[in-house]
C-alpha cells in the first residue's frame, strides 16, 4: 500500500502502535492512556499533488515534531484503503482511523456539508476562520455529523486561499456560451453552474485529467494555480479564469473516529487540534507566497489568463443566491447554518467595511 509514514520507535527498534504509559481522563471521562500512537489516515488527494499533498506531509512531521514523536500519521494515498468519496463511510463505521479531505464531497449524503467547505461569495480565510473558531461555525459543523449518524470528531486540518474559477477550451464571454457544457465543479460552485445550464460532474483530482484527456469533460475546475499547474490542465485547456467567486476559501477536515478519538489522552487530542490549527496558518501562508509565479509560468506557456466581467459575476452571484434559498427551504440544517453564517458576517462587516481597504 503506497502510504507516507514517520516511524515511532517503541521497544528494540520495533514499530508498534502503542506503549504504555500513565493514564488520564480524557473528555468523555473514560481512562485514556497516554501512549504512542500510530493513526492510519485515508488521503482524497495523492500527496504528490503540490500544496495539497505537501500540506499532508506537513502536518505528519507537524504533529510529530509537538508530540515528541507521541503521535504518528499513516497517511495511505486515495483508494489504497477506501475511494476518495467512501472515506466518511469508512471512518464513522471504524474501518479507517481518520480521513483527511473536504466536506464539501459529502453533499450527496448531507445537504449542508459543503458550507463548511466553500461558500460562493463567501468569507475569506480570515472572517471564515473567525466564524469557525469565534463564532458558532466548529459547533454547526460537528453537530452536522453528529445529528446524521456519523460517528466523527471534526477537526478543520488546513485552509486554501482563493481558488481560479475554471479552465475552459474557449472564451467564456456569456452565460450562453457555458450551456451544456460537461464541467468539473466542486460544491455548492456546482450547483451554481448547473442552475446556469452546466452539466456538472464531482470527479477527485485524481481523475479530473484522464477525464479532460478523454472528453468525458469539456472543462473544469479545481484548485489553486499551482496545483492546477501541477495537475497539467495547461496541456489540455487554455482559457484560465479569475476570480474564484465559489472558493474565496477551503478548509479541509481531519475526521476521526469517535471510538479512537475517545481513546486518546487529552494531551494527545490537543497536540492533533493543535497542529491543525498551525497547519491552517501555513497552508494560507505558504500557498499565498507562490501563485503569482505559477501564474507567469502559465501566461508564457500561452495560457489566456482571463477575469470575469462584472455582469458575469453578477449572474453567478444571482445563482447562488437563489440556491442558498432553496436549500434553507429544503433542509431545515443548511438554514439553520447558512442564517446563522448570515448573521456572523453582517455583523463582521461592522468591521471590516471600516478597517479594511476595499
Amino acid at each position: 500500500m503506497p502510504k507516507f509514514t514517520i516511524s515511532i520507535l517503541c521497544a528494540a527498534g520495533i514499530i508498534l502502535t502503542s506503549c504504555g504509559g500513565p493514564a488520564s481522563t480524557n473528555e468523555s471521562g473514560s481512562q485514556a492512556t497516554e501512549r504512542k500512537t500510530r493513526i492510519e489516515v485515508a488521503s482524497f488527494v495523492p500527496l504528490s499533488v503540490n500544496v495539497l499533498g505537501e500540506q499532508m506531509t506537513h502536518i505528519v512531521e507537524e504533529l510529530s515534531a509537538v508530540s515528541g514523536g507521541n503521535l504518528e500519521l499513516e497517511i495511505f494515498e486515495p483508494n489504497a484503503l477506501v475511494g476518495p468519496l467512501e472515506i466518511l463511510d469508512a471512518v464513522s463505521d471504524g474501518k479507517v482511523d481518520a480521513g483527511y479531505g473536504s466536506s464539501g464531497f459529502w453533499a450527496g449524503k448531507i445537504p449542508a456539508a459543503p458550507l463548511f467547505a466553500a461558500i460562493p461569495f463567501g468569507p475569506d480565510t480570515s472572517e471564515f476562520l473567525s466564524w469557525l473558531y469565534h463564532g458558532n461555525g466548529m459547533d454547526l459543523y460537528q453537530e452536522m455529523y453528529d445529528m446524521n449518524g456519523f460517528d466523527v470528531k471534526v477537526i478543520v486540518c488546513a485552509m486554501l486561499p482563493p481558488e481560479t474559477s475554471g479552465w475552459f477550451a474557449d472564451e467564456i464571454n456569456s452565460v450562453d456560451d457555458l450551456k451544456d457544457l460537461k464541467m468539473r465543479f466542486f460544491g455548492l460552485g456546482g450547483i451554481v453552474m448547473g442552475k446556469l445550464g452546466v452539466s456538472v460532474s464531482v470527479l477527485p483530482g485524481g481523475e479530473i485529467f484522464p477525464a479532460l484527456e478523454k472528453g468525458v469533460i469539456d472543462a473544469t475546475e479545481y484548485s489553486l494555480p499551482t496545483v492546477d499547474e501541477n495537475q497539467g490542465f495547461h496541456k489540455l485547456v487554455n482559457f484560465n479564469y479569475f476570480p474564484g467567486w465559489h472558493q474565496q476559501s477551503t478548509t479541509h477536515e481531519l475526521i476521526i473516529n469517535k471510538g479512537f478519538w475517545n481513546s486518546l489522552s487529552p494531551t494527545q487530542q490537543a497536540q492533533i487540534e493543535t497542529t491543525c490549527r498551525s497547519s491552517v496558518l501555513h497552508g494560507i501562508a505558504y500557498s499565498e507566497a507562490i501563485q503569482s509565479a505559477a501564474m507567469a509560468r502559465n501566461a508564457e506557456r500561452g495560457v489566456q489568463i482571463k477575469q470575469w466581467s462584472p455582469e458575469m459575476l453578477e449572474q453567478f452571484r444571482t445563482a447562488w443566491e437563489e440556491v442558498a434559498n432553496e436549500y434553507s427551504e429544503n433542509d431545515p440544517f443548511f438554514k439553520k447554518a447558512w442564517e446563522d453564517l448570515k448573521a456572523f458576517r453582517s455583523e463582521y462587516s461592522k468591521w471590516a467595511d471600516r478597517a479594511f481597504l476595499r
